[in-house]
């Protein structure tokens, strides 16, 4: 077996056909094709089986892939390390951020990144799941994962700083009035609610069960931007992090008393090479919301696992 017959069959699950992942590898369709049945005469397995809407992997397949991915990430390691004595950084970085953190810091250090090392390729996506970005991290498959820190979290994980949340309120809301909104004052108030094993919404729960507050649900979205926007629209209110709020919405926060913070962490890989180094270094230069922030409810006293309680 070769890493080439690994990318092969990664392509092929991605793109669902032998004719796409051969446009996407700018190769012949026909190597793709013996590239796939040479690996599964070797394994003696079946790896994909077809559908009426293209290649599908099978059982054995989809775990295979898994390991491949994570055999192919460290290939692409290897030779980005092997170039980076020479200044040319090459590669792909894949990094994944949890949904509402590290907004604002984040793409001003992919951005210095990127400058520096022109050539090297960055994957980003968001994942909402404390969970699963731990799964992936320990896994190989992450490189750099952005996230909350929870009760799962590492134990060498890097202390970025922390994100503070506001409540955002429909236009006209009494509550606009105050500088500051106490939460007791949110009782009896409908919420815009996060998915149910995202880090924002084990916040928002843990903030009102501190408060003998139970929520009365509006609606769960998966988007900060649309949960804003849909309190905006007068729909329920909802707690997010200060960084997450789209412009032309600020008139419509007020932060909250208690104070509501959120650590926020940087998980690298064991074996981190130059790229992930560099991006940590780059996220630390950036500003964070100051922590000596007034007395409150300091989330890393208690952080939330992925249900939204609170450690004892």
């Amino acid at each position: 077996m070769s890493l080439r017959q690994y990318e092969y069959a990664l392509a092929v699950a991605e793109e669902g056909s032998v004719t796409a992942a051969a446009e996407r590898l700018r190769v012949a369709q026909p190597s793709v094709s013996q590239q796939i049945r040479g690996l599964e005469r070797e394994l003696g397995v079946q790896l994909f089986a077809r559908t009426p809407t293209g290649l599908v992997p099978t059982v054995v397949g989809r775990a295979f892939l898994r390991e491949a991915q994570v055999a192919v990430n460290a290939s692409r390691r290897a030779r980005a390390t092997a170039r980076a004595g020479a200044e040319e950084l090459v590669g792909e970085l894949v990094v994944a951020v949890q949904l509402g953190f590290g907004t604002r810091q984040l793409p001003g250090a992919l951005s210095a990144l990127r400058r520096r090392f022109p050539r090297l390729e960055v994957t980003v996506f968001e994942e909402q799941s404390s969970a699963e970005l731990e799964r992936l991290c320990s896994r190989g498959v992450l490189d750099l994962a952005l996230m909350a820190a929870c009760h799962r979290s590492p134990a060498n994980a890097h202390h970025l700083g922390v994100e503070e949340f506001v409540v955002v309120l429909g236009p006209g809301h009494k509550l606009l009035a105050d500088d500051r909104v106490e939460l007791r004052d949110l009782k009896d108030e409908t919420w815009l609610r996060f998915d149910r094993d995202s880090a924002l919404d084990g916040v928002l729960l843990s903030v009102l069960r501190e408060h003998d507050l139970a929520p009365t649900t509006a609606a769960r979205v998966s988007q900060t931007s649309t949960a804003v926007r849909w309190a905006a629209h007068g729909l329920g209110v909802t707690l997010v992090p200060a960084s997450v709020v789209p412009d032309g919405h600020e008139h419509l926060t007020r932060p909250v008393a208690p104070v509501v913070t959120q650590p926020v962490i940087a998980v690298v890989r064991e074996d981190a090479g130059p790229a992930e180094t560099a991006l940590l270094e780059l996220l630390r230069q950036e500003t964070w919301p100051l922590e000596d922030t007034p007395a409150g409810i300091d989330m890393q006293r208690g952080p939330v696992d992925v249900a939204g309680t609170r450690r004892s």
